[in-house]
């Protein structure tokens, strides 16, 4: 498969910059099946569309304040992004400017005292806070970088006080709430970006799927490098997906064995319950790249939003429903829907034999 194959005109006034509120009120083009038309809802009416017997698979992971705006000892901007946790105090992450920060380099918040040579600051309070640059990881610009937390704050708490939630580099406006790039259930913190799809999501809607007959259960898939890495090859073949963890609890498990049908809310659900099922590992991590011809083991329907051109997602609903994809975001397009993480949704039916 050629990369070109997954492109498509986003005008820039297309690309949602706030989240719609309230949450539920997103628009949902609901998937008719081949060579039926889609028809034109609001994620509030997933109740509806819903039926007994189903088991809708949520990601409960929660976005970590991931994004570091630090400087150098000469005053010089400089950014952090954490991927993952490596070891205590340890992550793989992102650096910028990463040539001009050779390992051991030391970088304080951009509101703090500057780091003093070799050493973190040392004084009392916030400013103990100091990330050291470490050597390069792999082949796509991860480096390893050190938390020197100093005091008694614990990781997540000095987080909490020098990071922020990063949004996508699409999204220019700035966030008034920081909880709305979190779905309402969101858990333990661990993703570099939210499960999108679940940011339309309420108790309401939620409440309003048990009611007749739907379960809501979890998985934990942490959001990172491997879903919102751009595919960089031509042939969609020789990309590689950079492993995230998942969890896909016993409980979860037995549910989706005994669903009517299975509906994952988001991609990222349906990576922790196909790796799952295709390993038979309910723990662990995964770089499954879901591409056609996929052999679909678990998941029946699927709730999410419109994504990037050229993109894994977008490999991955060619996957779930083939070509028609193109029409329902042609039909989406003229019908003035929102796309990508702030915008509207769908729900799809997985085409019979994929």
């Amino acid at each position: 498969m050629q990369l070109a194959e997954f492109d498509y005109a986003l005008p820039e006034e297309a690309i949602a910059q706030h989240p719609v509120e309230p949450r539920d009120a997103a628009r949902l083009l609901v998937d008719g099946g081949t060579g039926a038309a889609p028809s034109h809802r609001t994620v509030a009416d997933l109740p509806e569309l819903v039926r007994p017997g189903d088991v809708i698979v949520v990601n409960t992971t929660r976005v970590l304040p991931a994004r570091l705006l630090l400087r150098k000892a000469t005053g010089g901007a400089a950014e952090v992004l954490l991927l993952e946790r490596a070891g205590e105090a340890t992550w793989e992450a992102l650096v910028r400017p990463g040539r001009r920060l050779p390992p051991g380099t030391l970088l304080t918040p951009a509101d703090g005292p500057v780091a003093r040579a070799g050493g973190p600051p040392d004084d009392d309070g916030a400013g103990k806070f100091a990330v050291e640059v470490g050597e390069v990881v792999g082949d796509d610009g991860r480096r390893l970088v050190h938390l020197h937390l100093g005091g008694a704050e614990d990781e997540l708490a000095a987080l909490e006080r020098h990071g922020a939630v990063p949004l996508p580099p699409y999204i220019t406006a700035p966030l008034a709430d920081a909880e709305r790039y979190q779905t309402v259930y969101a858990d333990r913190p661990g993703s570099v970006a939210a499960p999108t799809a679940g940011l339309h999501l309420t108790e309401a809607v939620l409440d309003g799927c048990r009611a007749v007959g739907a379960d809501v259960v979890p998985v934990e898939l942490l959001v990172g490098l491997g879903t919102f890495r751009p595919i960089a090859t031509e042939r969609v073949e020789d990309h590689v997906m950079h492993a995230e963890r998942y969890v896909v609890p016993e409980a979860t498990q037995a549910a989706v064995d005994g669903a009517r049908r299975v509906v994952a809310v988001g991609t990222t659900a349906v990576r922790a319950l196909e790796s799952a099922a295709a390993t038979g590992r309910p723990t662990g991590r995964t770089d499954l790249f879901i591409r056609r011809p996929y052999p679909w083991r678990v998941v029946d329907v699927l709730l999410t939003n419109f994504h990037m051109p050229r993109s894994s997602l977008l490999v991955l609903i060619d996957a779930f429903v083939g070509p028609r994809w193109r029409d329902l975001y042609a039909t989406a397009l003229d019908g003035g829907y929102r796309f990508l993480s702030f915008g509207d949704a769908m729900l799809l039916t997985r085409t019979e034999g994929r």
